[in-house]
C-alpha cells in the first residue's frame, strides 16, 4: 500500500532541539512528529492518563508546537 507524504516546514532551531532532546528514544526527528501526530489524530490522547496527557503537552509547548 502506497503512503503519499508532505513536505512541511519547521524553523531548524525547533527541530535541532526535538532532535537533541527526543532523538535517542525517536531515532529522528520524522520519527517522533509522526508517533505524536498519529497519538492526537486517533483520538487516543482522550483516553490517555490524565498525567500522560499533560507530560506530552508540555513537552509539545517545550517544542513549540503548542
Amino acid at each position: 500500500m502506497k503512503c503519499d507524504t508532505r513536505a512541511i516546514h519547521l524553523p531548524s532551531e525547533l527541530c535541532e532541539a526535538a532532535e537533541r532532546r527526543f532523538g535517542s528514544r525517536f531515532g529522528n526527528l520524522e520519527e517522533f512528529l509522526r508517533f505524536v501526530l498519529n497519538e492526537f489524530a486517533r483520538g487516543d490522547a482522550a483516553n490517555m492518563d490524565q498525567a500522560e496527557q499533560r507530560i506530552i503537552e508540555q513537552r509539545l509547548k517545550d517544542l513549540g508546537y503548542v
